[in-house]
C-alpha cells in the first residue's frame, strides 16, 4: 500500500487518478476510490469554487497500521501456526493551490 501511495504523493489529482488507474497493484484501487471520495468532500465544502478553477493536489497520503485479524493454520504433530492478516489506515489530505481549505478523509 505504501508503494502506491508514494506514486501519488505532492501530484495534482488529474496525474493522481490517471496513475491509480493503471496501476496494476490491488491497493491501487482502495486509494483510487478515496481520492475519489475526498474530492467529492472538497467540492461540498466548497461549492462556490469551480473543481477545475480550484487547481488540487495530494497535499500529504499517509499509511498507518491498523487491526489485525488473528488466524490458525493447521500444522504437523497436531500444532497451530497463526497467521495474520493485517489491515492499515490511510489517511489523504487534498489542498487547492489558489485556496488554503484543506479535507482529510
Amino acid at each position: 500500500m505504501r508503494i502506491v501511495v508514494d506514486m501519488i504523493r505532492g501530484q495534482k489529482v488529474n496525474k493522481a487518478l490517471g496513475i491509480l488507474k493503471y496501476e496494476p497493484k490491488v491497493g491501487a484501487r482502495h486509494v483510487e476510490k478515496l481520492l475519489l471520495s475526498a474530492i467529492a468532500n472538497w467540492q461540498n465544502k466548497n461549492e462556490d469554487v469551480k473543481l477545475e478553477d480550484a487547481d488540487l493536489y495530494v497535499k500529504t497520503v499517509t499509511v498507518d497500521g491498523g487491526s489485525s485479524l488473528k488466524r490458525l493454520r493447521p500444522a504437523p504433530q497436531g500444532r497451530g501456526h497463526r497467521i495474520l492478516k493485517r489491515s492499515n489506515h490511510i489517511t489523504l489530505v487534498v489542498a487547492s493551490a489558489t485556496a488554503p481549505t484543506i479535507i482529510t478523509e
